[in-house]
């Protein structure tokens, strides 16, 4: 019985300040990075963006007819950045006609930390002095799987919900260094190691898109979790 091709993925990750764009074939099991290139989605154009999808593309050497899917970032993170790379990603998707996938940020960030033996927290730092949020725990096959819903949350309430042992990775570390690193139950994995990147939503996407989980351009938004300040501030001026 002939092996089922390798999806060959074309990804955009843009929840943080600094995001990336990554060409991958297959998955978080057997996948590798064929090109991957970084830009700055929140002080940048678009049209940078998709200057390193193009970069991307040549350096790898693909055509545009063998990718097999287009794959981004859903969020939480920067709202910017995320509508950002939410409309690259649809315009890739109509250009190109191939399907689009989406990875949650914070399940990416936790690919970065592939056996825990304990409780593993991932965080995206959401500004406003609070963190996003969600835990994972090792699955069968031994990889992280996200066994809560995603908060954004105070880190003196996220420290409320921990109550043993655990991990915490993911550029929101840095934000709280101090607050964390003073828990002792605590192990602080170095942000650095840990932040979010094209390359694993594009493995993630593999997965998915082999399982037929395809997303649709006209119906997809970003995860925000949260409302955005101008949809607060609209509310308080219809409230009043």
């Amino acid at each position: 019985m002939p092996e089922t091709p390798l999806p060959l993925i074309l990804s955009l990750e843009t929840a943080t300040g600094c995001g990336s764009v990554a060409l991958t074939k297959g998955g978080v099991r057997n996948g590798k990075i064929l090109a991957e290139a970084t830009a700055q989605p929140e002080i940048t154009h678009s049209r940078r963006l998709l200057g390193s999808v193009e970069w991307v593309m040549q350096a790898a050497g693909i055509d545009w007819d063998k990718l097999d899917g287009i794959a981004i970032s859903l969020g939480p993170g920067s709202f910017t950045g995320l509508r950002i790379g939410m409309a690259a990603a649809k315009g890739i998707v109509l250009a190109s006609q191939k399907p689009l996938i989406g990875a949650q940020t914070l399940d990416a960030i936790a690919l970065s930390c592939p056996l825990i033996d304990r409780p593993l927290w991932c965080l995206l730092d959401a500004r406003k002095q609070e963190v996003y949020a969600a835990c994972y725990q090792a699955g069968p096959s031994g990889l992280p799987e996200r066994c809560s819903s995603v908060e954004a949350l105070l880190p003196k309430n996220l420290l409320k919900k921990i109550n043993g042992p655990a991990l915490l990775a993911g550029p929101g570390v840095k934000e709280y260094h101090d607050l964390f690193a003073a828990q002792q139950l605590l192990q602080l994995i170095p942000p650095a190691l840990t932040s979010p990147c094209a390359a694993r939503i594009g493995f993630l996407a593999a997965g998915q898109l082999l399982c037929g989980e395809t997303l649709d351009p006209a119906t997809i938004a970003p995860m925000y979790v949260r409302a955005s300040e101008a949809e607060v501030n609209l509310q308080k001026k219809n409230g009043s």
